[in-house]
């Protein structure tokens, strides 16, 4: 990687999707946070592996098992990290990057974008949910199984006029519908 980023700034930025500069701004961000002590039975894999690992599987949906052999790191382990990484992305940058609004006026600004851009009156926000298909959970009869015929968690997000996410859950059962979801986070 080191070499990559020195010598092709566009190869480095077309492998893991994010050009050098944000790359190194979120290493300085969540980098205390995803490091791990090294032990005398292993050492522990530097903050910046884990980085690549993540947004080179998230920028281009490489499986752990093909990953493994870019980075020279096990499978198992990149199915934790990849999880604690996103987790430490999430953490740092959720506040400030995605905020609800909490008060009539930012809700009424919003709708005022929607009216403006769209020609949408009193819109708020457009909802949809994407079901995220896995394997049935133990006893969990029918609960996960969507009505496009397959076992799945949903995704769901909120955006405003601009495209921008103002809120977003993940994790309800695939028989759950989109209102439901919402109205009951909220």
């Amino acid at each position: 990687m080191p070499e990559l980023r020195a010598k092709d700034p566009a190869s480095f930025l077309n492998f893991l999707r994010v050009p050098p500069e944000m790359f190194d701004e979120l290493l300085t961000r969540i980098g205390p946070q995803i490091t791990k002590q090294n032990t005398f039975y292993r050492s522990a894999l530097e903050p910046g592996i884990k980085l690549a690992i993540t947004l080179r599987h998230l920028g281009s949906g490489d499986k752990y098992a093909s990953l493994k052999f870019d980075f020279r790191v096990p499978h198992n382990t990149i199915s934790i990290l990849v999880r604690d990484v996103c987790k430490a992305i999430v953490d740092e940058y959720a506040m400030e990057v995605m905020s609800c609004p909490t008060t009539p006026d930012e809700w009424r600004a919003i709708a005022e974008d929607f009216s403006r851009r769209w020609n949408m009156p009193h819109a708020v926000g457009a909802l949809d949910g994407k079901h995220v298909a896995c394997k049935c959970p133990k006893n969990s009869g029918s609960q996960y199984y969507n009505y496009k015929g397959f076992f799945s968690i949903v995704l769901m997000g909120l955006v405003d006029a601009e495209y921008k996410f103002t809120w977003v859950d993940f994790g309800a059962d695939g028989s759950a519908f989109d209102a439901q979801i919402f109205n009951y986070q909220n």
